[in-house]
């Protein structure tokens, strides 16, 4: 009997890390890494702009 070895497939991610491992220097990586990190923190502060927003439309509207 013979074992069966699956190997997974790398995913987009993946491959994307290797080319850009390739192609740029540590420094480029990670400024790169933490723009996209200032990027993902802007959008959760903005949902959370406007939530609040409509938390103070509704209080807003209950005391008019």
């Amino acid at each position: 009997m013979q074992a069966v070895r699956a190997n997974a497939l790398p995913s987009v991610t993946d491959a994307l890390r290797a080319v850009e491992s390739l192609l740029m220097g540590t420094g480029q990586r990670t400024a790169r890494r933490n723009a996209w990190t200032a990027v993902l923190e802007d959008r959760r502060r903005a949902k959370d702009r406007i939530e609040t927003q409509h938390v103070l439309e509704a209080v807003s509207a209950r005391t008019s």
